[in-house]
This record gives structure tokens, sequence and C-alpha cells, in this order.
């Protein structure tokens, strides 16, 4: 218990400096730090033009992810799956020995 509580500590040390020396930013400060470039770039409508279409890109690029879904789809597909059949492993069962009986492997 000791050795994961030091471990968590250590890495919570470890994101704490990487923070303060600007290797990892918090979303404030990368929200900031776009809004302050395109700041810069607002005095270029060419160089805005093309910063508008390249967030456009990457906005779609979220939008046509199959992965992504509402909190609405997400539960109602958590309440459908809660309807199917539910398996257990059994005692002293591996997860390997419980994918074979299922026939998964």
């Amino acid at each position: 218990m000791y050795f994961f509580l030091a471990c968590i500590k250590k890495k919570l040390y470890l994101c704490s400096k990487l923070v303060q020396r600007r290797l990892i930013m918090t979303t404030l400060q990368l929200n900031a730090d776009i809004y302050h470039n395109l700041a810069i770039l607002s005095e270029d409508k060419a160089l805005l033009d093309k910063a508008a279409k390249y967030i456009r890109r990457l906005t779609k690029q979220v939008t046509d992810d199959p992965t992504c879904m509402t909190k609405e789809e997400f539960f109602a597909r958590i309440d459908e799956a809660e309807k199917g059949p539910t398996y257990r492993m059994l005692p002293n069962e591996t997860l390997d020995g419980m994918l074979k009986r299922l026939g998964y492997v």
C-alpha cells in the first residue's frame, strides 16, 4: 500500500514539474494560448482564413469519429447492454480461461 501511494505521489510531483516548465499545459492555458495566437493572426486576413480552414478540418475529424457520442447516446448504450446476457468469471478462473469457456478463443 505504501509503495502504491509513493508511486502516485511521485507521478503527481513529476506532472506538477512538467506543468511548471510549460511542457504540459492545462486546458485554460491552451485556450488562452490559442486565442492569443488567433489575435495575432487576425491582423492578416489570408493567415486567419488558413487558420479557420484548418480548425474546420479538425472539427470535421472529431465530428466524423464514430466513437464520439452524446451523453444521452452513451447512457442509452449502457441501458441496452444491461438488457443482454451477463458473464461471470468462476472462482480461481483466469480471464483467458473464461474467454475459452465462452468460445472467444
